[in-house]
């Protein structure tokens, strides 16, 4: 991985859902109010032009994090640094919205149905003022262009820009998205599953784009997913989640080649080993705890054949251990 200033540092981020009952039914009921700490306590940095994905678990924070990031979701606490700015503060400038694009996970519901591609590729363009100061001939003309241009770089074809989304099939449509976010021409792309709706081939298709635009243009990615063999194909570090936290973050290779944390391991050897090594594998067992009321201690420990009192009682911090941060009581005795 190249080593370059971060693009985006997170720092003790954290978001936390109200999802209590109305007040009069508490009252009644005599219930409390009740909680979810959706992110708590996460921290990274992307350098410029490389890929972090996160990965874990359906409900583990992933998809929090990533509205975090582009200020869908204001932070319970903690910060989000892009470039050095902070992007929660009040009044972000246009300028730093402009920098950072979402691409969302579902093609099928992302997209107006009853906009035309040209409008909708154009949209962002228009919002950020683009071929301002033009007349409306000359303006319309120059968004043309522009929307062109892009199809062309996701491999669509200009006169795609006269259809509706209905016409397409659910990966051209992802690449109608993706050129939807290159409009603004960002520098961070923060990708929601992005190919999760599409089957396999058409997949592979998408990320081969998504891979080739960050080639052409330094794009700098957050990658979130829960299919490891996509993140092993796009990333460059990763980090795993597990109720609201990351427990370990790694370079890939490493991450892949030498698991340490048991939660990272138990997904490892959910993957089908078609190379039949014969290695010793442990399947990922249990339920993710209920969020509301999530386990005392470090939050994996139900479910870990490692766990002790200690894991029970005390949540472990986020260390380095070998070129890796994991947050694990057994490896830092050395019981793993």
């Amino acid at each position: 991985m190249p080593a370059a200033t971060p693009l985006v540092e997170v720092d003790a981020l954290a978001k936390t859902f109200d999802v209590s009952a109305p007040w009069l039914n508490r009252f009644v009921e005599r219930k409390p109010r009740l909680f979810v700490h959706a992110v708590d306590d996460v921290a990274f940095t992307i350098a410029r032009g490389t890929t972090l994905a996160l990965v874990g678990e359906s409900g583990c924070g992933k998809s929090t994090v990533a509205r975090l990031l582009v200020g869908l979701y204001t932070p319970t606490r903690g910060r989000v640094l892009f470039d050095g700015i902070d992007t929660a503060g009040k009044g972000r400038p246009r300028a730093v919205r402009r920098r950072m694009q979402m691409i969302f996970q579902d093609p099928y519901a992302s997209l107006n149905p009853r906009w035309k591609v040209q409008d909708i590729v154009a949209e962002p363009l228009r919002e950020h003022g683009f071929a301002e100061g033009r007349s409306g001939v000359e303006n319309d003309r120059q968004l043309r262009a522009r929307v062109a241009e892009l199809l062309q770089s996701v491999g669509l074809a200009a006169a795609d820009a006269e259809k509706y989304p209905h016409q397409f099939s659910g990966g051209q449509r992802q690449r109608i998205s993706i050129a939807r976010a290159l409009a603004t021409q960002p520098e961070f792309l923060v990708c929601d599953e992005p190919t999760s709706a599409l089957d396999v081939s058409v997949q592979a298709q998408v990320l081969n784009i998504m891979k080739d635009l960050q080639r052409k243009q330094g794009l700098t990615y957050l990658f979130i997913s829960h299919n490891l063999a996509v993140v092993r194909h796009v990333s460059d570090q990763v980090g795993v989640m597990y109720l609201g936290r990351v427990v370990e973050l790694a370079d890939k290779a490493d991450l892949f080649a030498r698991p340490r944390h048991p939660y990272t391991r138990m997904l490892l050897d959910a993957i089908p080993d078609i190379h039949m090594s014969g290695r010793a594998r442990t399947p990922v067992q249990g339920e993710v705890p209920n969020p509301l009321m999530p386990p005392s201690g470090c939050s994996f420990h139900p479910r870990c054949p490692h766990a002790n009192e200690r894991c029970k009682q005390e949540r472990p911090a986020l260390k380095m251990f070998g070129g890796a941060l994991i947050a694990c009581h057994a490896i830092e005795e050395g019981r793993i």
